[in-house]
């Protein structure tokens, strides 16, 4: 019988705290990025983003942190139907930093945590049964309780056929053998530990641990003599981590020398941060254990280079499970090999990562966009009867409508401003809108940006990070030199300040307004963008006249970046005639995802508003309806372009 599992994870999981300034001490910490975190957390998300049907059992909090868990977990593809809602605890925090190349300081925030409230109860048998391999990690089975949830998952997982791995995963002061200081500790020997491990190691198929994880586990500070007393307790396949000496993997007798172990190629990269490395190789390495329908007939030396490759990953990055390849990336990586030790700053490896893991990171079904663009000022503040409050009551009866259209439908969006239009662009925060916001100050030519930036781009931080950066920048092929120099200077910097901050670009250009356009004019701007290093995650084009420009502007973006996020059409303050011609020829090519369109759907509303003709419900019902017909239109466009 099929299962719709590869791999469910049972225990830790938590949220990382990761300190963003390098080198200094953990007390110094200005600011801290969040990320999910916990060993099968990660490698729950690890094996996800190389294509394997991953799941997780766990608990999280009642609380913000427990949310996040649960809707990161889903963005990153993992099953979540194994993970509990704890009322009464918290969702465990982990605090970390990166001093150097080898002292990586971290406090663990684990009193009477969620997940170590696991017990028996949140096992289902059905989940077991429904999956191909149940992978459990070590401090699980540091107390009664989670032992037990992890010895039923395990009995279960033997009932039902499938395979069963651990991750030695010996954190000491995990098992009460060291202090809340001792975090970074990664051995301390303990009796106690040992007899553990020992009398569960037969349960597994796969044991997968460092020297020192070994060490504990076998009761040996000598690497052989550990894995012998291992061997001695289980059958399972031994894979041992040696660092930058790669892994060795053993499936009968222990030898006298770990060189004689089955090894895979190994990867020399700059080490910058070694924490979550394991189960990024863990993660690769049951992408190669899983792909044998019989795990005796295992390809080990090619899981071992999947395991080492991903390892190599981890340590090259910030953070944990942000860390990890994605398949096609780990693929490229594979066959193009290292053209520079340090990972993180290689760009044909970065922009790969990025654009391949784009939307674990932000989640949302952005295959079709149907974006109602009321991120206009200058447009606002020239009609009768403006002022800086009318104007924000009116974004927000634009939201309004807005949501009223999406209802809670996947496909929807707005542009808004953060200066007139504030208050809604901070309401539509978590409402499953797609969210662009304006970088750009309205109408500037040679390009400027909104203050709020700051002279170095500085004000992105604290932009929330579903909101996508939107720039319009007004230039053409025939501008003079000094003119193109400063707009590609700007929208550069831009692009690098977004990526630093995790944000998506939109990039708008819009020659029309510059000069005289033909089939090839908005392609070669593409083109010219592409070359300066800007790779945005969104196009907004003008509605071109031909299928022919269209066809040359897809063209130009996908030769240069074929996992772009796509391209939506602006309107222009066309009638919606027009808008109807115009959407017929975008909608034939895949990559325009919808429209992003603003006064032809709020222009009239906003005049007749600002003049106190309509009332509030009435503009909000005009603009409504306009933003409905349009979805119509586009909608009738992509089901006839379909067939």
């Amino acid at each position: 019988m099929s299962k719709s599992l590869d791999v469910i994870t049972i225990g830790r999981a938590g949220v990382d705290l990761y300190g963003a300034q390098v080198g200094g001490r953990l007390e110094d910490m200005g600011s801290f990025e969040k990320y999910i975190g916990g060993s099968p957390a990660n490698i729950a998300c690890g094996t996800s983003r190389l294509g394997l049907k991953t799941g997780l059992i766990s608990r999280v909090g009642d609380e913000h942190m427990g949310r996040f868990i649960r809707e990161q977990l889903a963005r990153e593809g993992v099953d979540t139907r194994g993970v509990a809602t704890d009322p009464e605890r918290l969702t465990a925090l982990v605090i970390l930093g990166i001093r150097d190349q080898e002292r990586f300081p971290l406090i663990f925030y684990r009193e009477n945590c969620a997940d170590m409230a696991l017990s028996e109860t949140d096992i289902d048998e059905a989940l077991i049964a429904d999956t191909r391999a149940v992978v459990a990690t070590g401090t699980h089975l540091s107390h009664p309780q989670t032992e037990a949830a992890v010895l039923k998952a395990l009995q279960l997982a033997r009932k039902h056929g499938a395979r069963a791995a651990l991750d030695i995963d010996y954190r000491p002061n995990l098992w009460g053998v060291a202090g809340h200081g001792d975090g970074e500790s990664r051995f301390v020997e303990s009796r106690k530990v040992t007899d553990k491990l020992l009398s569960t190691l037969h349960h597994f198929d796969l044991i997968v641990g460092t020297e020192e994880e070994f060490h504990i586990a076998g009761g040996a500070t000598d690497t052989v003599t550990a894995l012998r007393k291992v061997r001695e307790a289980s059958d399972a396949v031994l894979v041992c981590k040696r660092g930058a000496l790669g892994a060795v993997a053993f499936d009968g007798a222990i030898p006298d020398s770990l060189n004689d172990g089955q090894a895979g190629k190994g990867f020399p990269i700059e080490v910058f941060n070694v924490l979550g490395a394991g189960d990024g190789f863990f993660s690769g390495l049951l992408k190669g254990w899983m792909q044998a329908e019989d795990p005796a007939e295992t390809d080990w030396p090619t899981a071992l280079k999947y395991a080492n490759a991903c390892g190599a990953f981890a340590v090259s990055r910030h953070g944990c499970t942000p860390a990890y390849p994605s398949a096609e990336e780990l693929k490229f990586f594979l066959e193009r090999g290292i053209t520079q030790p340090d990972l993180r700053n290689d760009p044909e490896l970065e922009q790969l990562h990025w654009s391949t893991t784009r939307q674990r990171r932000t989640g949302g079904d952005w295959s079709e966009m149907r974006v109602f663009a009321f991120d206009h000022r200058l447009q606002l503040e020239e009609m009768e009867g403006y002022t800086p409050a009318k104007g924000s009551a009116f974004k927000e009866l634009c939201l309004k409508a807005a949501q009223q259209v999406q209802d809670r439908k996947p496909g929807y969006g707005i542009l808004c401003d953060n200066r007139i239009g504030k208050a809604a662009l901070h309401a539509a925060s978590g409402s499953g809108l797609w969210i662009g916001r304006p970088a750009e100050w309205p109408g500037s030519r040679p390009l400027a940006l909104e203050p709020e930036l700051g002279p170095d781009f500085g004000g992105l931080v604290e932009w929330a990070r579903e909101n996508v950066v939107k720039v319009l920048c007004f230039c053409h092929p025939d501008d003079d030199a000094e003119t193109w120099r400063q707009q590609e200077q700007t929208v550069l910097r831009l692009f690098h300040a977004a990526r630093r901050n995790n944000l998506e670009l939109l990039l708008e250009v819009i020659p029309s307004k510059c000069g005289p356009v033909d089939d090839d004019t908005t392609p070669r701007i593409i083109q010219r963008f592409y070359d300066l290093g800007v790779y945005p995650d969104w196009w907004k084009l003008e509605p071109f006249k031909t299928e022919t420009a269209w066809a040359n502007a897809v063209a130009a973006i996908e030769r240069n970046d074929r996992h772009t996020r796509g391209i939506v059409v602006l309107g222009l303050d066309a009638p919606q005639e027009e808008l109807a011609a115009s959407f017929e020829r975008a909608a034939r090519f895949d990559l325009v995802k919808g429209f992003a369109v603003g006064r032809t759907i709020f222009g009239q509303a906003a005049r007749d508003w600002l003049a106190g003709n309509i009332s509030d419900e009435e503009a909000v019902q005009v603009m409504a309806a306009n933003y409905a017909r349009l979805c119509g239109v586009w909608d009738a466009a992509r089901a006839t372009a379909k067939g």
